[in-house]
């Protein structure tokens, strides 16, 4: 696949397929290709799905042929994080103990893109259960940052990220329970929203309680709209998701927002003291862009406590009870990092995770809070650019020179709270900083309103582009 058609939107793939103008068999041979020719350098996925994406792509260039009705995505290739379920695709969640794990049915989320024509070509590289803001596991090794291979790609959705990133494939789905896809669509300088907890249905095993939510990462705002309309709407076994209307989310990513009067919370801090100087001045200028257009932005400093230590509990105590059954047999081949996270959760009485619990609900009356009085808040994705790559869960950060602590308190302090508040939150890239690494901008929306996330992405989008910027790879 040539290099101006794998950077094509998925909109405008779309449109080439309904018009004749492009095969769907094209489309995914040259998908493959690229997937196969930079895979041993990006180390994107996990299993890459050739034979039956061949098949599909088979089956609607002959939809097309016949005049068929075609859905939103026909012949549009997909990838999936490998911990979401796909039938008869494994699902490794990166880990020894489930590599060859074949689910017999498709996540929902997934069960939606192929019924809107979408042809899932792979499984993304993710973490061991997706425990840690790098993607890295003994099962697959290490994928690096697109922009250079000596940085970290982020994480959770790091495969999912670097694929968007190097043209792989237009839509990717991640999942985010404290960042995961926001923190790896930064550092790798694509578009990555994480939705409203409910908005796409995710059957977690704690229902009531579930942070970890399902959605998009491509490299425009408009195909991460379509990609997250066809997903959205109500699902009967998601308590959160039920009953929940669907916005029309396409249109809100077509017409920019009119930031006229818009009232916004600017937090530069959100429970943190310090951020690089660079990425502090590109996140101010896209702050000012939003001020420039008419938009009342606000400084807000209210002294924001971290909640990640409540946040640390919740998921360490889930990670415990769901895996720490496995830790006799195969300790010796999962990776340090979950092995000692879910060890620190042994010290969690009862009294302390019920005390998270309720902190969380106040937490999302805080947050609620703030949209009384703005209709939109933004913040940084991380505090810098790419850590290096020797960088790992439990060492320091290095901002400047100066050890400022741990990684998620220090380096992605502003993405777990609106997982556990549920908001919706994207990663807007707003330019690079003088490492040559992508910075981001966090903008975080009402509950449950998606459409004004998008709708101010777009409005950004429009105002300082950023998709034809496109990563150097040695093909």
């Amino acid at each position: 696949m040539t290099a101006p058609l794998a950077y094509t939107a998925a909109t405008e793939l779309c449109r080439m397929v309904r018009a004749r103008q492009l095969s769907p068999v094209e489309l995914i041979r040259g998908t493959l290709e690229r997937i196969e020719t930079c895979q041993p350098t990006l180390n994107g996925f996990i299993t890459v799905c050739a034979d039956e994406a061949m098949d599909a792509a088979q089956r609607a260039e002959q939809a097309v042929v016949n005049g068929d009705e075609l859905g939103p995505l026909h012949g549009i290739p997909f990838t999936v994080k490998d911990l979401i379920d796909t039938e008869g695709v494994r699902t490794t969640m990166g880990s020894y103990i489930f590599e060859h794990h074949v689910p017999r049915q498709d996540a929902i989320s997934v069960a939606r893109l192929k019924a809107a024509g979408g042809i899932l070509v792979g499984k993304t590289t993710t973490p061991e259960f997706g425990h840690k803001p790098f993607t890295r596991a003994p099962l697959f090794g290490e994928t690096p940052n697109v922009w250079n291979s000596d940085r970290v790609s982020g994480g959770s959705s790091g495969g999912a990220a670097v694929c968007a990133a190097a043209g792989l494939a237009a839509l990717n789905l991640g999942t985010d329970g404290g960042g995961s896809i926001r923190i790896p669509a930064a550092v790798n300088g694509i578009f990555g929203i994480k939705p409203s907890l409910g908005t796409v249905p995710h059957l977690a095993r704690d229902s009531f309680g579930a942070n970890k939510l399902v959605g998009p990462m491509t490299r425009t705002v408009a195909d991460a709209a379509l990609m997250l309309q066809v997903t959205a709407g109500p699902h009967p076994d998601d308590v959160h998701s039920a009953g929940r209307r669907v916005h029309d989310l396409v249109t809100a990513a077509a017409e920019p927002a009119d930031v006229s009067g818009m009232r916004i919370a600017w937090r530069p801090l959100l429970g943190n003291q310090i951020v690089d100087s660079g990425v502090a001045a590109l996140v101010q200028d896209a702050v000012d862009a939003f001020e420039q257009q008419g938009a009342q932005v606000t400084l807000v400093d209210d002294g924001f406590q971290t909640p990640e230590p409540m946040w640390r509990a919740l998921m360490q105590a889930s990670w415990r009870a769901r895996f720490g059954g496995y830790v006799a047999e195969w300790g010796d081949r999962m990776t340090p990092t979950f092995l000692r996270s879910i060890t620190e959760a042994e010290s969690y009485p009862a009294e302390e995770l019920q005390q998270a619990i309720y902190q969380r609900t106040l937490l999302f009356r805080q947050v609620q809070s703030w949209f009384q009085e703005f209709d939109l808040v933004l913040t940084p994705v991380i505090t810098r650019t790419a850590l290096e790559s020797d960088r790992d869960l439990y060492d320091p950060v290095v901002i400047e020179g100066r050890d400022v602590g741990g990684i998620r308190q220090n380096w992605t302090p502003y993405t777990h709270p609106f997982n556990l508040t549920g908001h919706p939150a994207a990663s807007v890239p707003v330019g690079f900083a003088d490492d040559g690494l992508p910075v981001a901008l966090q903008i975080i929306g009402p509950y449950a309103e998606e459409a004004a996330v998008l709708s101010a992405a777009a409005f950004f989008e429009q105002m300082r582009p950023w998709a034809q910027h496109t990563p150097d790879l040695d093909e």
